[in-house]
């Protein structure tokens, strides 16, 4: 058999990636990463996930103190300002520190760091800067990126026209934000924009925000937006953007046709999805086509059709999330390793970390009426005791159950802590639990997720607390 310079080869150090790695090396396989950024962890550590939290939680906090609601606590600020430059400062620095923290366990479990883009020359074989490294097994955990906006060029330097990572580093509050794109990352980052002190627009091409999550909860989070002072054009297509001294004067027209109107932003922040990241790979070289949505298919272990190389996260289908690439990055590690590893795609969870969050797993209402006869329950947060003491009424507990099983097949959360709240749930169908198995578990008082429980009793009819 051919020697290898490595058992395993990773492309690419995001979430699924990096996992990867450190699960292979934890296996005993002699492990490499290859990755082009300065600093490990990809799109969520450096420019995703995890410094828009940074943001997110610091606006809250602004926002508490600014717009009067710790003075209903009793807690008076008498003189209080936007200090940008530190709040930014503290995003920069969560991210270093995780960023690091990535490259201590490298270096702890053995993973040699490749830095540099690699490319197939065979099917065991890569390029990465000039130099020829050969593996046993290659992963491709690529990532994806921005998708782009025919006719609305972005350019974060000139902080103008952004996407998701120009709009986390903008150096002052926009008078006006024009969010195109009513989805996850457009919310966030707009609400963050927006408890700054941003008039901030959402356009949105569909009738309604949050594509993909239950109907209910949609409306819902668009009733408790506009509450906060959003503004929303939905139905809306963006046909055109002009950069002037001052702003950006945006093009739009109805999706289903009509007169074009315009639109002047300060800032226009582009956020209509990501694709994955499989040009440059030299996926020709080794004989492997890309689906209609320029993703790779991968069997129920993460191979590729090409023996040797796998792939996980976002360049494969399925939801485009940081801890759904984090599973299969140890799943692939374990199939290579000889082991089982195994991920329930239909038990993902998936958060929007605005505020209050929302937070869902499993189907929506919609779809599992499609499947057959179900039951739903239902409890607002205005009735949980610590919601109410907290004042944080807004939102509510949904359960969908199978009407004949009573088997859990998806739970929808709309509440300040949703996305912690939405572990539960998640373990509980891991379980297969029935809405009877939440219901008799007792849960801590007062708690949110007494919200849970109850919701769990609905299914039946019998919630104690309305």
């Amino acid at each position: 058999m051919a020697d290898f310079d490595y058992d395993v080869l990773v492309i690419g150090a995001g979430p699924g990636g990096y996992v990867a790695a450190i699960r292979a090396a934890q296996l005993g396989l002699k492990t490499a990463c290859a990755e082009s950024r300065e600093t490990l962890g990809g799109t969520c550590l450096n420019v995703g996930c995890i410094p828009s939290k940074a943001m997110l939680h610091a606006s809250e906090l602004y926002d508490e103190a600014a717009n009067g609601a710790l003075a209903k606590l009793g807690v008076k600020i008498d003189k209080m300002s936007l200090d940008l430059p530190t709040l930014q400062g503290q995003r920069v620095d969560a991210v270093k520190g995780l960023t690091g923290g990535i490259e201590f366990l490298f270096k702890k479990n053995k993973v040699t760091w490749l830095k540099g883009l690699a490319r197939f020359t065979g099917a065991n074989t890569v390029e990465i800067n000039g130099e020829t490294v050969t593996a046993k097994n290659i992963v491709i955990a690529t990532g994806s990126s921005v998708t782009p906006l025919p006719g609305v060029a972005v350019d974060n330097a000139g902080g103008r026209i952004v996407d998701s990572t120009g709009a986390l580093e903008l150096d002052k509050v926009p008078g006006h934000l024009v969010v195109v794109g009513g989805g996850v990352i457009g919310l966030e980052l707009g609400s963050v924009w927006k408890r700054l002190g941003a008039k901030v627009t959402v356009v949105e091409y569909l009738d309604q925000i949050l594509p993909g999550m239950d109907g209910e909860v949609r409306k819902e989070a668009n009733k408790i937006f506009k509450k906060q002072g959003f503004e929303y054009k939905l139905g809306t297509k963006v046909t055109g953007a002009e950069v002037g001294k001052k702003g950006v004067t945006l093009t739009v027209e109805p999706a289903a046709g009509g007169d074009a109107e315009t639109i002047e932003a300060d800032v226009v922040l582009v956020s209509i999805g990501r694709r994955p990241n499989t040009e440059g790979l030299g996926l020709d070289k080794i004989g492997l086509e890309l689906n209609a949505r320029s993703q790779i298919e991968t069997d129920h272990d993460f191979a590729t059709k090409v023996p040797g190389v796998w792939a996980i996260g976002d360049v494969i289908p399925g939801p485009m999330l940081a801890h759904k690439a984090e599973d299969e990055g140890i799943a692939v590690a374990e199939n290579i390793a000889g082991l089982t590893g195994i991920v329930n795609h239909a038990v993902i969870p998936s958060v929007v970390y605005t505020k209050p969050e929302i937070a869902g797993v499993g189907l929506t209402e919609e779809q599992a009426k499609e499947k057959g006869a179900i039951k739903v329950g239902k409890f607002p947060m205005m009735a949980n005791s610590r919601a109410k003491t907290n004042h944080e009424p807004d939102g509510f507990v949904k359960i969908i159950a199978d009407a004949e099983t009573d088997k859990v097949l998806g739970v929808w959360i709309i509440a300040v802590p949703a996305g912690t709240m939405i572990a539960q749930a998640a373990q509980a169908m891991e379980f297969g639990a029935s809405s009877e198995d939440i219901a008799y578990t007792c849960h801590a008082h007062p708690t949110h997720s007494e919200a849970i429980k109850e919701a769990a009793m609905a299914v039946t009819g019998k919630p104690i607390h309305m």
